[in-house]
């Protein structure tokens, strides 16, 4: 088996949306959600507070219908989590949501043990009128098996 594709990959599947869904965001659960993180300030753990919000790291806790988009090609290898990161652009306020998500980046990394494929999937949160209010991103790490010419 030879090693994937990258820049193919890339050109086929970056930016490709493969998911909408809908949210209600509980005030509540925010709330829960911000003092479970440490959270003290009464903006985030107050659902009466005037600028009540949830702290941006509440938009990489939904979770997505989909991990890829449906016919994505199948890994040669062990996917495990790479890490999240949460770009926030507008307060997440309480009430309904969409997000979509798509395929945002594809790279390639060697380590000691080899090839190592990054997907990063991009889940893009909006309120109502369209305001988009945050990213959040979760990457997959993929260690590619060794193909029979690296253990040669």
């Amino acid at each position: 088996m030879s090693q994937l594709d990258i820049e193919a990959l890339k050109k086929e599947w970056v930016g490709v949306q493969f998911e909408e869904r809908s949210f209600v965001l509980d005030p509540q659960n925010m709330a829960e959600y911000a003092s479970a993180c440490g959270e003290v300030a009464a903006c985030y753990t107050d659902p009466t507070d005037p600028d009540f919000q949830a702290p941006p790291t509440f938009a990489s806790s939904l979770q997505r219908g989909r991990g890829l988009p449906e016919h994505f090609p199948k890994m040669p290898g062990l996917g495990m989590d790479a890490g999240k990161a949460v770009e926030a652009f507008a307060p997440i306020r309480p009430g309904p949501k969409t997000s979509r998500t798509h395929m945002h980046d594809i790279y390639a990394k060697t380590g000691r043990s080899g090839r190592m494929i990054f997907l990063v999937i991009r889940m893009a949160l909006y309120d109502p009128d369209g305001t988009h209010v945050a990213n959040a991103d979760t990457r997959v790490v993929i260690r590619e098996r060794p193909t029979e010419e690296d253990q040669a």
